[in-house]
Formats: C-alpha cells, sequence, structure tokens
C-alpha cells in the first residue's frame, strides 16, 4: 500500500509511524487546522485585531465591556478545549514533551501560559465555558453572542449556511503568536486496518484511491478537510483565493495553514503517553483549576506534572517511548 502511494502521489511519509517501535498506528488523508473565528464588526469597533494572545486578552476585554459579547473558549475536558489549550501552550513556548519524548510540562512557559488564561477567563470570558461540550463553542457563536472562539471552519460555513445576519461579519484568521511561535494544533482522520479484517486488501486499495480524491474531498468538506499530501490538492491557493462571494478575503489564508499548525505531543511525535494525557483530560483539569482559582498556578502545575510524568513512565516500561 505505501508503495503505491509512493508511486502515485509522491508520498514519502504515509503514515504515522511510531519511531520507538516502528510500527505505523494508522493512515491519515485530511486534517483540521485550528483557526481564529472572529467577529470582524466587533472587533473594527473596538480597534483591534486578534494577531497575537497579547491582542485576544486586550480586544476580547475592551468588546466584553463595550458590546458584552465574550470571547469562547471551552475549559471543560473534551477535544475543543485540549486542542485549544495546547496551540496557546505552544505558542507561549510550553509543552507536555520535548522532542525526544521526555516530560517537560513542569516549566516557567506552562506557568506563563496558566496565569495567561486565567486573565482571559476572568477579564473576557464566561463561566458557561467550564461545562461546555465539543459544539458548545459553535452554537454560541452562531447565536451572534460571541466575538471571538478557536474552531475549524465550521462556524462561518454553517453561518453562512443559515444566511444569518451576520454571517458577513464571521472571519478567520491564524493562530495568534505567542511569546515563543505561532502555533496551532490540530485534529485529524485517522485510518486503520484491523488485522482479522475480512477484506484487507480491499481496505488498502480504498485508501489508495480515497487519498486520490483529496481535492473533491477537500471542495466538498467546504474547505475544512485539509489535505495531509498538498501534492494531492495542487491548486489549493487557486480554490481559496477565488474571485467572488467574498471568498479570497474569508478563506485565502488557508494557503498558508500548514505554516503554524503542528500535531498534539509538539515539538516530538504523538505516542501513547501524550494520547493518554489527552484522553484524561489532565491539561484542560489543570487549567480549569487555576481559572477558577481552586488552585494557584503552581499547585496545579505540580499536581498535572505528577500525573504525566507516572504516565509517560507507564508507556516506557511497556517499551512504547
Amino acid at each position: 500500500m505505501f508503495e503505491a502511494l509512493r508511486q502515485a502521489y509522491g508520498i514519502r511519509t504515509p503514515g504515522a509511524l511510531q519511531p520507538k517501535t516502528k510500527t505505523y498506528s494508522g493512515f491519515a488523508a485530511a486534517y483540521q487546522p485550528a483557526l481564529i473565528t472572529y467577529r470582524s464588526d466587533l472587533w473594527a469597533k473596538a480597534q483591534a485585531v486578534p494577531n497575537t494572545w497579547d491582542d485576544v486578552l486586550t480586544g476580547a476585554r475592551r468588546i466584553k465591556l463595550l458590546d458584552g459579547k465574550p470571547a469562547v473558549f471551552s475549559l471543560a475536558p473534551e477535544h475543543n478545549c485540549e486542542q485549544t489549550l495546547r496551540s496557546i501552550m505552544y505558542s507561549f513556548g510550553a509543552s507536555e514533551q520535548d522532542a525526544d519524548g521526555r516530560p517537560t510540562l513542569k516549566s516557567q512557559a506552562t506557568l506563563d501560559t496558566l496565569r495567561y488564561v486565567k486573565n482571559l477567563f476572568e477579564q473576557a470570558m464566561i463561566p458557561d465555558v467550564l461545562g461546555w461540550d465539543g459544539a458548545s463553542n459553535n452554537r454560541f457563536m452562531l447565536t451572534g453572542e460571541g466575538c471571538l472562539t478557536v474552531d475549524s471552519l465550521s462556524i462561518p460555513r454553517a453561518a453562512e449556511s443559515m444566511k444569518l445576519d451576520f454571517a458577513g461579519d464571521l472571519r478567520l484568521a491564524a493562530m495568534p503568536a505567542g511569546p515563543a511561535s505561532r502555533l496551532g494544533s490540530f485534529g485529524f482522520y485517522t485510518y486503520s486496518i484491523w488485522k482479522f479484517a475480512e477484506n484487507p486488501e480491499g481496505a488498502k486499495q480504498f485508501l489508495i484511491d480515497y487519498v486520490g480524491q483529496s481535492n473533491a474531498a477537500f471542495l466538498a468538506s467546504g474547505f475544512q478537510n485539509m489535505p495531509c499530501y498538498p501534492a494531492t490538492v495542487p491548486d489549493l491557493e487557486g480554490l481559496t483565493g477565488a474571485a467572488g462571494n467574498g471568498i479570497a478575503a474569508k478563506y485565502g489564508l488557508m494557503k498558508d495553514v500548514a505554516s503554524w499548525t503542528t500535531n498534539v505531543g509538539h515539538p516530538g511525535y504523538t505516542n501513547p503517553a501524550v494520547s493518554e494525557i489527552y484522553a484524561r483530560g489532565i491539561v484542560s483539569k489543570m487549567f480549569a483549576d487555576v481559572a477558577t482559582g481552586r488552585l494557584t498556578p503552581e499547585q496545579a502545575l505540580d499536581g498535572a506534572d505528577g500525573e504525566e510524568r507516572a504516565i509517560f513512565n507507564s508507556w516506557r516500561e511497556r517499551g512504547h517511548l
């Protein structure tokens, strides 16, 4: 299968390779990058743009005071929260691990990120976000009550479909820059073929053919399914920068998403330890405890660091790290 993909599409790294075990855990054809969705009318009124995380704090605080419309990021243990908080962490130079897979959560950069999110929560957000699910930010923004959130393209696309009065004011921006970099975590679609599958060769051929239809999938998804292998959508810039209907103004930045998009586990690779930390909501709980004042940043980080190290040690003992 991998050789066929290489020959057909020039794909060199066609699967999710685990360096330690030298095995592929799956095959991904597309990903959904994290983007900022914001109300351009509200941000213009506040004379601000969400280019950096400092801009997000100062601009959203001003908008909440002027118009009563908060910035909304989930602080509950669900996937939007996990991705958003990692995006902010990576931009501040914090991470769960280093490039060699060693736990690094306990750092000054993580403390700085915790303090930032606490300020954002207190000054520009609402308490409801502590109990949100994965679609709550979409629903809230589509009521017109929010000024900014982190998501894929789903919110502006839904607003267009629903013909909402403010659909034209919903704009996209790159993930804000932090003190260390401009980075956003992302979600991706990974396919695996079970060893007990009845027709593994047919499944492999399906994936090969599916990759060959990446251009059609990209268009059908409304630009949400970004190709993992750019050669399969060679005119991405032309498609997202097309004239008419405001497409270029709203979606032209899609050609650049790879420059700020990274994986969960940055700057290392996604591995079982990182996946368990994600699944158990350790990062989201740490931030929620600090945002609400239940724990100090130092206390929350100490607790999360202890859980993280125990998870890494467990997977290392099993030979997966």
